[in-house]
């Protein structure tokens, strides 16, 4: 069974997350995939960040939506790394993508990137928010798409196919192999987030899990012969 290692931010274990330099560091690191977050800036950028506001991970204070590009440019986000937009990522590194979109506003950019750019082979879409899947489904025919969750309830594998996604983003720590079963019956991949420890990894395998995201580019390694 081949099993995905996606990168977390990048890697964000040992790199400023969701920065140019942490997604370099997971392409060659052999990642099969780099995950990444998108906000829109209060003049429609796809600034790429986890958290709605800046003031964890930069030096600054305040809303995404409240600040325009320029504003975040000014940034320090970590090493001296600047805050990328989305399509800066895209031409960064050449590896599959997978874009969360962290509110539901971004989901209408991002289409038009993803059309602009030709980018459904390459780029998988993630959200928390159901209808963030279905809407960005309807307006980039073909795209894959994945409906992520921390706590979820017994209807999580229902609420996947009916927005369409054909995986399922799960918090390993409360995932379970009935979970696991009834996706795989369904055909839904299930990922697991975050694998960060041997642990996690035996873990993964055990529930047979189709990939996991992780924040060190040494699961890469192990993952390869993790049984």
């Amino acid at each position: 069974m081949t099993f995905l290692t996606i990168g977390h931010r990048g890697v964000m274990g040992v790199e400023p997350e969701n920065t140019l330099r942490s997604f370099v560091h997971a392409e060659r690191a052999g990642m099969d995939a780099i995950e990444l977050d998108l906000h829109l800036s209060k003049d429609g950028a796809l600034a790429v960040m986890h958290d709605a506001e800046v003031d964890r991970t930069t030096d600054g204070t305040g809303l995404i939506a409240d600040k325009t590009l320029a504003e975040l440019r000014e940034l320090d986000a970590g090493l001296g790394e600047r805050v990328p937009v989305f399509e800066e990522v895209l031409d960064a590194v050449r590896s599959p993508v997978q874009a969360e979109i962290k509110d539901v506003a971004a989901a209408r950019a991002l289409a038009e990137v993803m059309r602009r750019r030709d980018l459904v082979d390459r780029v998988e879409v993630l959200s928390f928010h159901d209808e963030a899947v279905a809407e960005i489904a309807q307006l980039v025919p073909g795209v894959r798409t994945a409906l992520v969750a921390s706590r979820w309830k017994s209807d999580v594998v229902d609420r996947a196919r009916a927005v369409g996604a054909a995986t399922l983003v799960l918090n390993i720590r409360r995932l379970t192999l009935e979970v696991v079963e009834q996706a795989h019956a369904e055909g839904l991949k299930v990922i697991g987030w975050v694998v960060n420890t041997q642990d996690h990894l035996r873990l993964a395998r055990g529930l047979g899990l189709d990939g996991g995201t992780t924040d060190f580019p040494e699961i890469r390694r192990a993952g390869r012969f993790t049984a």
